[in-house]
């Protein structure tokens, strides 16, 4: 059963059409490959659901509720939540306080809680941070968790935003590019984490250009091309669908499946 709905979505930029009229469906289990060669208009979807630029036209369904033109904030607290392909945690804060950061219902945005130390305030406070604590430990992240943004290595940086999402407590994530940048090692360590999230329950969505990680992680497989759907299916599928073939120039990442 489909938790988010695309359905004939239009952006336009200065007279230059992006999406021209997506219309797709993600469920609400597993994970699924959002594929297309560059300019296909994936970033472009994933900020119009995401709130961070409204659509044109169209409906955006998630969880039941229209989100189209919500803001991002909206978005986040109905449970659907994103990663930015370039990093974005604060570089001289910690991990630790970095992941703090995107937790629910902080204590410190009211005056009163933030000047006096009321036990509600410190009881939440505990509650954050022992979710952070548990958030990195999953994401191998507590060799680091003292260490300032800054200091991390581009895969860090990747799993850090992945922390900072699951802090938010999402009924979804969307991940652009979680693995571009990033060396090997790590990359198959964030493929890892990706199926665990999964396996327990999350469903995932992520923009990907490395084949291989989506034929390893995807459980289903939407293609985009021209701002528009144009096809879906098991990655090996899709990967021998002409249409798909003739969207990428080429043939040669069909051998990554």
């Amino acid at each position: 059963m489909a938790l988010l709905e695309i359905e004939n979505v239009t952006r336009s930029f200065y007279g230059v059409n992006a999406l021209n009229g997506v219309s797709l469906s993600v469920a609400g289990a597993g994970i699924t490959g959002l594929i297309g060669p560059n300019g296909a208009g994936k970033t472009t979807l994933f900020n119009c659901i995401s709130g961070v630029i409204p659509p044109d036209g169209g409906r955006i369904v998630f969880d039941g509720a229209d989100i189209a033109g919500r803001r991002p904030d909206q978005i986040t607290n109905a449970g659907l939540v994103r990663t930015f392909q370039i990093a974005r945690g604060l570089q001289r804060m910690s991990v630790l306080d970095n992941l703090m950061l995107y937790g629910a219902d902080q204590p410190g945005e009211s005056i009163w809680h933030a000047l006096v130390r009321t036990p509600v305030s410190v009881s939440r406070e505990k509650e954050l941070v022992d979710r952070a604590l548990a958030i990195a430990a999953r994401l191998n992240l507590m060799r680091v968790i003292r260490n300032p943004a800054s200091d991390l290595s581009g895969g860090q940086k990747k799993l850090l935003e992945i922390g900072r999402a699951l802090m938010a407590q999402p009924k979804m994530i969307l991940l652009d590019e979680p693995v571009a940048g990033v060396n090997p090692t790590l990359a198959r360590e964030i493929g890892e984490h990706l199926t665990s999230l999964a396996r327990d329950g999350l469903p995932i969505l992520l923009i990907e250009h490395h084949m291989d990680m989506i034929s390893r992680l995807c459980d289903h497989v939407i293609v985009m091309a021209e701002g528009r759907h144009l096809a879906e299916g098991r990655f090996e599928e899709v990967a021998d669908n002409a249409q798909v073939q003739q969207a990428y120039m080429g043939r040669r990442w069909k051998s990554a499946g």
